[in-house]
Parts: structure tokens; sequence; C-alpha cells
């Protein structure tokens, strides 16, 4: 069986992530979440300030600090910054609202997307995202675009954020959904679009378990199963 490259894009809180893994666990494949990469980027920026904003200039200069890699535990994949675990602190509101900004940076994107390529230069990874189709891995064997319409996303993220003991209420976590998608569709650095070979799958309707078909579908008739 040839290992390929699974690219999934799409608006946040899409499951991306959850069917990613489901994928490849199935497979076999290395799972690279590139959200928490960008998520441990802006903790990393806004614990240089003490959590009083972040100053991308001295975030630039200071990337060459940054060291992220992920693990896998009894609790599911765990990210780790400069040994940290951070797998918690990077889902949280003040990051969850600084991130657009942040992974709309030219320099911060180039620094990520690099280390992203690397990490996918064997093939055989599952890899979402926002631009994995478009930008990172053009050329990725098996592409797929995820969408949904703001409130169902909103709803999932809102139980997600209260599973994890984060009490911010439905109609914030709405309004951060949709500047979230204004920002990712509109930045002038790759912007958040679907790729001409994409698969597009609306999920508003569908269950984990029912994207999850549809994609395995699609990937077995790319790699010959």
């Amino acid at each position: 069986m040839k290992k390929i490259i699974i690219a999934i894009d799409g608006f946040a809180a899409t499951g991306k992530s959850t069917v990613a893994k489901k994928i490849a666990n199935s497979l076999g494949y290395v799972y690279i979440d590139t959200g928490a990469m960008y998520r441990s980027v802006t903790y990393f920026g806004q614990k240089q300030n003490d959590g009083e904003g972040i100053d991308v200039m001295q975030l630039v200069d200071s990337l060459s600090q940054l060291k992220i890699h992920f693990e896998n535990s009894e609790q599911g994949q765990q990210t780790f910054l400069n040994d940290e675990n951070v797998t918690v602190k990077i889902r949280e509101a003040k990051v969850n609202n600084a991130v657009s900004d942040i992974a709309s940076v030219k320099e911060i994107r180039d620094f990520l997307v690099t280390q992203q390529r690397q990490m996918g230069k064997d093939k055989g990874i599952v890899m979402d995202g926002r631009d994995i189709g478009t930008v990172v891995f053009p050329e990725a064997e098996s592409k797929f675009f995820l969408t949904a319409s703001p409130e169902i996303r909103a709803k999932r993220r809102h139980k997600e954020q209260l599973e994890a003991g984060n009490l911010e209420p439905y109609e914030a976590v709405l309004e951060n959904v949709k500047a979230r998608d204004h920002q990712d569709s509109t930045r002038l650095i790759n912007p958040l679009r679907k790729a001409e070979s994409a698969v597009e799958i609306e999920v508003s309707n569908l269950s984990i378990d029912e994207v999850y078909e549809k994609m395995m579908n699609q990937i077995k008739g790319v790699i010959g199963v």
C-alpha cells in the first residue's frame, strides 16, 4: 500500500482534527495538527508579555527559539512547546481570539510552513489546517475541504470548551467563529480557500463517522485498497 499525503482544510470547528486523527489511526499514518502549531506560537507571544497582548515584531524575532512537537498518550495527542505541554492552554479563549491575527503574519506562516513540509517529506501523514492543500502540500494526493454553518460550528466549539472547563458563553463563541471565518478568508497571506482538486464535504448534518466514511472511500481509491 503506497503512502500518500492527506490534506484536510476547512473552516474553524468543522471537525477537521477529529476526523484527521481517526483517518491517521486507521491507516497507521502520522497526524499533524497545524492549528495547534499556530496556537502554540500565539500562546508563546502572549506569554512573552505576561498575557498583555502580543508584540508581533518581538515574536517574529523569537521564532528560532520555538520548538514544537507532538506526542501520543492515553489522553490523545499532546502538543509541546519547548518541552512544555500546552495542549490545554492553547485552547483557551484568549488564544482563540488572537490566533487568526498571528496566523496572518507572513514570517510566522513561512516559519511554520517550512516545519510542516519537513514533517511530511516521507509522506504517510494526515495534516489539517487552512492552507494545506493550497500552499503547504499542493501536490497532496488526497485533498478535502470541510464546511458547515457558523451556528453548527459554534455549538460544537462551545461544547468542547465546556468539557474543558471553559465557561465562555455560546454567543461569544459564535462571534469568535464568524470573526475567524472573515479573518481566515480575507487575509493577504495564504487565505483559506478550497484547493481546485479538493473534495468538498458539507458536515452540518453529518456525524464524525459519516464524514470519516466519505473521506475513507475517496482515500482508498487513491491508495488502491
